[in-house]
């Protein structure tokens, strides 16, 4: 496995981390044999970047990771997020000082371990200052709870008002072919305070795979309440990823290795996180760093997307208000 550094940490992580939310949230049933089969895979091929948080099956997904990070502390950089509550009240968001305080404890306590790699604010917080925020995350680094800062879904100016109170290594946002509106100003500025950009649903939540059927999404599958999965949208979108699938035949590699290899060809300062509860598509998404585009692969790819340009909005109403526009 490659590897790509941490911001300015010195730290050098899987080029591909594991995002481990469906694991246990969003999409299907669980597959605890298989999702702890996955998760010691991602430690033999050398994947040691995990991402979690604390929404994620209400906790479960952090006591399930905790079976395979306990034994294995020190092979995997942990990062887990605060913020959101499960039926609460505030738009079900909270990141508060108080409220990351009873929540970094709880997450320590599931996750079986004394300290976290890194911790990320899930969102920023609309009725919080992100500076009273970061302010109250740099103190759990003082105490040696929490190792390294990030904030997710943050727009350009929360993040430089929130580096001037602490150091944030990472920013995570929703990144992929088909959602690329960190180009404008996130990824410049991110480049610019020397902040690892982590991209979240790279493969845009299935679809670049093509083995999405969009017509058959089960009962409870996040994507059911997204524009870009149903509605007129889901015609457009079917066919974009067939016309991409031809692509990666030609460059004889899997649609999901060819749409993660067009995210890290984006920059050596971005680590995506593809989730999977599977090691079949663990391995196919480790296959992914191997694959080189030159401009003329980039520029085909470019000219797909213009001849399917009806995509759809990736969040709902309700989801757009959690996404920080200040």
């Amino acid at each position: 496995m490659k590897l790509r550094k941490l911001g300015n940490t010195g730290i050098h992580l899987s080029a591909i981390g594991l995002g481990c939310m469906g694991m246990s949230h969003a999409y299907g049933e669980p597959n605890d044999e298989e999702s702890i089969a996955t998760l010691e895979k991602s430690l033999e091929i050398g994947i040691n970047f995990w991402d979690t948080a604390d929404i994620y099956g209400a906790g479960k997904n952090e006591e399930l990771i905790s079976k395979v990070l306990k034994p294995n502390r020190d092979k995997i950089f942990l990062a887990t997020k605060f913020g959101f509550i499960p039926n609460g009240s505030n738009n079900n968001f909270d990141a508060s000082p108080r409220h990351m305080r009873e929540a970094v404890e709880n997450s320590l306590r599931r996750l079986k371990t004394d300290v976290i790699d890194l911790y990320y604010a899930h969102r920023i917080d609309p009725n919080v200052p992100v500076e009273e925020t970061v302010d109250a995350m740099a103190d759990l680094v003082k105490e040696g709870k929490v190792r390294f800062l990030g904030l997710s879904e943050a727009s350009a100016n929360s993040l430089r008002r929130a580096c001037k109170i602490h150091p944030i290594t990472a920013l995570q946002s929703e990144y992929s072919l088909l959602t690329r509106d960190v180009e404008a100003e996130i990824l410049p500025t991110c480049r610019e305070l020397g902040i690892t950009f982590v991209p979240f649903s790279p493969l845009a939540r299935g679809l670049m795979t093509n083995t999405l059927d969009l017509t058959s999404l089960k009962e409870g599958d996040f994507r059911t309440t997204l524009p870009r999965y149903t509605s007129d949208h889901a015609e457009n979108n079917q066919k974009l990823a067939n016309a991409f699938a031809e692509i990666a035949n030609r460059k004889e590699c899997k649609p999901s290795q060819l749409a993660l290899a067009w995210v890290l060809a984006q920059g050596y300062d971005i680590i995506p996180i593809p989730g999977t509860k599977r090691r079949t598509y663990l391995l196919e998404n480790a296959g992914a760093v191997d694959i080189v585009l030159n401009n003329n692969d980039l520029s085909e790819i470019e000219k797909l997307l213009t001849t399917y340009p009806n995509i759809g909005d990736r969040y709902n109403e309700h989801n757009k208000k959690l996404v920080d526009k200040n």
